[in-house]
Parts: structure tokens; C-alpha cells; sequence
């Protein structure tokens, strides 16, 4: 599905994004594995994961090249996408996938907790994408795929940053979509569930936590693999400006925010009047404190 294409896939050292970048190999892409070889934090830096991940798409058959240069500048992101166009000439496809873990307790996260997290997620997904906007604009095609979280989608509990960021890449992708339609250029997110570095520090200090950690290792980081892949495809033209989520083998489409219930007061509202009339009309649609795990109360099928 991906013959004659060139794929940047980042974060491609390990886990979801290793597996996406060896089925675009497999597929057929020439693949840019990006990826600095930080730790989970974001400190750091190795050739090593990139490395290790082009070996294993050439041991298969499929051809890659890799990029250590980070997403979270201008100028290094353009680099990424430079590596595309210097080593295969063009660059058809753009997985954002890098991303570290600064978790936290809100009233407890530092600055640089929230700065480090929000530069590699958000705007990390940012400066890759304006990178290679360059070239979709100039070809007159392209496709984006973003990795989302439903930490963000739906919430989770000491996830702060990342929610944050993962939520604003959701509104990115959907106004890359809309501003790039028009060049015939492809924008969606993917949530994916998989046991991996960037699940694996989850606490199991409780029966519960224990028990969800259980059903998370389950679920591999090659489950999503196939819709990254498909939404990069030409199969997945007329397909932009949505949010999927893959579970082990589920797939969702998420629902964007809508207005559920409207109230009108034809004299105009007073704090006392909202308190009186509007809320207790509105409450039954109020959305639930709830956490991912919460809303995903079943096991992964």
C-alpha cells in the first residue's frame, strides 16, 4: 500500500513508532526512522534505537535511512524532513510520534516539566508537519498521521502536560485538514493503546493499577501499526480531519466536542438564573470526571 512512497515516521526508535516504520518498510515506503535515542524523560541521546530499527527494516528487505535530529526546533525539525528529500527526493507521508513523559501531580509540576512535554508533543508535531507542508505544497499531496492520547481525549490523572499536548494535537491535525485540503493533503490522529516505554512506568502499587497493567501488556505496540499505515496509503483518500483509537484489536473513531444542550432565556441570564434554571438543565449532559481507563472499561479484544 505504500509502494514508490517515502515515509518520516518519529520516534521511531522503539515501540508504536518502531512498529509503524517497519510496516511502511513492509508496505513498500522508504522510511526516515527520526529519532534522538533519548530516555522517557527526554534526556539524552543515541544513534542506537534508529539504528536498531533500520537493521530490522533491511533485514526484511525494506529500505530506510536515519535522522537523530529533534522535533522540538525549527530548524532541526526541517532537518528530519531535509533527510527525506536528500536521501529518497520527496517525502509522501508523516507520522508524528515522538514524545517523552514528564508525569506529575498538577500541583506539584515544574516549569520544566510542562515546557519539555509540551515542545516535544505539540510543538515537536508542529515543526515537522510546517517542515514538510513545504513539499505537500509543491507535489499537491501528502498525509499526516498524529499520534494522540486519550490522556488528553478523555483525561487522566497526573498527565497534566502531556494531556494537554496531546489534546492541542487533536486541533492542530484538524487545522492542518482544513488549511491543506485544497493541496489535496491528508490530516488525522491516531490514539493508540499498546505496552511499551512510555506505558511501562505506570505504578502497580494497588490491586487495581496491577490489574490494568495486566490487560496493557497485552496489547502490543504492533496493533497500530495497519491504521497508520492505511491513513498514509492512497487507500485513505477522502479520509482527514479525524481521530482514531486502536486497542488491541479495536478500532474507534472518537466524536469531536459539539454543543449537546442549549438553553435560552429570552430576558438574558444573571449568575442566579444559570444557577436556578441553566445548570440544573444542563447537568444530566455534564461530561464525567472520569480517566481513560474509566471510560475503556472492558478488556482489550
Amino acid at each position: 500500500m505504500m509502494n514508490g512512497k517515502v515515509a518520516v515516521v518519529t520516534g521511531a526508535g522503539g515501540g508504536i513508532g518502531r512498529e509503524i516504520a517497519i510496516m511502511m518498510a513492509s508496505e513498500g515506503a522508504k522510511v526516515i526512522v527520526a529519532d534522538i535515542g533519548a530516555s522517557l524523560s527526554g534526556e539524552g541521546g543515541s544513534q542506537s534505537p534508529a539504528e536498531q530499527t533500520k537493521a530490522l527494516i533491511e533485514q526484511r528487505g525494506g529500505q530506510a535511512e536515519i535522522c537523530t535530529e529533534s522535533v522540538s526546533g525549527w530548524s532541526s525539525a526541517q532537518k528530519i524532513i531535509q533527510a527525506a528529500m536528500d536521501h529518497y527526493g520527496q517525502v509522501d507521508a508523516v507520522v508524528n510520534n515522538a514524545g517523552i513523559l514528564r508525569d506529575g501531580i498538577f500541583h506539584r509540576m515544574s516549569a520544566d516539566d510542562w515546557n519539555s512535554v509540551i515542545a516535544v508533543h505539540l510543538n515537536g508535531s508542529f515543526f515537522v508537519s510546517r517542515a514538510a507542508a513545504e513539499q505537500y505544497r509543491k507535489q499537491e499531496s501528502g498525509a499526516f498521521v498524529h499520534i494522540t492520547s486519550t490522556s488528553g481525549l478523555i483525561g487522566n490523572l497526573g498527565q497534566a502536560n502531556y494531556a494537554a499536548a496531546k489534546l492541542g494535537i487533536t486541533a492542530l491535525s484538524k487545522s492542518i485538514a482544513l488549511d491543506m485540503a485544497r493541496y489535496n493533503v491528508r490530516s488525522n490522529c491516531l490514539s493508540p493503546w499498546a505496552w511499551s516505554r512510555m506505558t511501562s512506568s505506570i505504578p502497580t502499587t494497588t490491586p487495581e493499577q496491577k490489574a490494568a497493567v495486566e490487560k496493557a501488556q497485552k496489547m502490543t505496540p504492533d496493533k497500530n501499526a495497519p491504521l497508520a499505515v492505511f491513513l498514509c496509503s492512497d487507500a485513505a483518500k477522502g479520509v482527514s480531519g479525524q481521530v482514531f483509537g486502536t486497542r488491541m484489536n479495536e478500532i474507534y473513531l472518537f466524536s469531536s466536542p459539539r454543543p449537546i444542550r442549549i438553553v435560552h432565556n429570552s430576558d438574558g441570564w444573571t449568575p442566579e438564573s444559570i444557577a436556578s434554571i441553566a445548570v440544573p438543565a444542563l447537568r444530566s449532559e455534564f461530561m464525567p470526571l472520569d480517566t481513560s481507563e474509566q471510560a475503556f472499561a472492558w478488556d482489550p479484544v
